[in-house]
């Protein structure tokens, strides 16, 4: 439900999983369509616990150290992504995953209708990795191979933008989200990743932003992302917005 998910609930397809259990309630009732409109000034629970209308939506820009958690909580108690950026008042998680040794940008939301945009394969949105691989050097023929696309387990990967960067060192643009793909790629011809780290997510970059910071990302930037008008984004030229995490 997308009321659900931009209220800061919980991700769309868990709002869909409140839905579906019978959780969710509009003005008493029991909603059972994931589809159904609300009208703002309806009273919406979830284990009759009242949802409070949208919020205003912020989107953080982390920069995740090895050893970190996607996830918004972890039953291991290991250090998560959202621990990261102390925010206090909304609910974030994560948009997709990052392997917990691997390194880079992830975007945390308060907005699950955002992060299904930026997360569903049919949206095509650009991941840029690089990755430093055992075995070098890394000769055409595997450059080659990974731009048209590999066969793994789960079917062939769609071509992706690759360039060598040193010869133990590559940078692979790709825009499907399977599970440790780009590590399975690089397995697949013989060059086992060693040290990953996601540089880019669709146009945003990770920059200069430390290891363990984080920042919130301008109304422009999230535009840019989406391709479409973000509604209201929290502002971002504050300077206490930016920030290194203790992490």
């Amino acid at each position: 439900m997308k009321y659900l998910a931009t209220a800061g609930v919980a991700s769309r397809r868990a709002s869909e999983e409140l839905v579906r259990a019978g959780r969710v309630r509009v003005d008493g009732e029991v909603v059972s369509d994931p589809a159904r409109d609300v009208d703002p000034s309806a009273g919406v629970t979830v284990d009759e616990a009242p949802v409070q209308p949208p919020i205003e939506r912020l989107v953080y820009a982390v920069n995740k150290p090895s050893g970190v958690v996607s996830t918004a909580s972890d039953p291991q108690r290991r250090p998560t992504v959202v621990s990261l950026v102390p925010e206090r008042g909304t609910r974030l998680y994560p948009v997709g995953r990052l392997d917990i040794d691997t390194t880079g940008l992830i975007l945390l939301t308060n907005d699950g209708e955002l992060a299904h945009r930026l997360t569903h394969p049919r949206f095509e949105v650009p991941k840029t990795y690089r990755a430093v691989v055992a075995d070098p050097p890394i000769r055409q023929p595997t450059l080659r191979a990974l731009r048209a696309g590999v066969e793994l387990d789960d079917g062939r990967t769609a071509p992706a933008h690759v360039r060598r960067l040193r010869p133990d060192e590559l940078e692979i643009t790709i825009h499907e989200g399977r599970k440790r793909q780009v590590k399975r790629m690089c397995a697949s011809v013989g060059h086992p990743v060693r040290r990953l780290e996601r540089v880019a997510f669709g146009p945003l970059e990770l920059g200069e932003l430390p290891v363990g910071g984080y920042r919130l990302l301008t109304e422009r930037e999230v535009e840019t992302l989406t391709g479409t008008p973000p509604g209201k984004v929290a502002a971002a030229r504050d300077p206490r917005h930016t920030r290194t995490s203790g992490a």
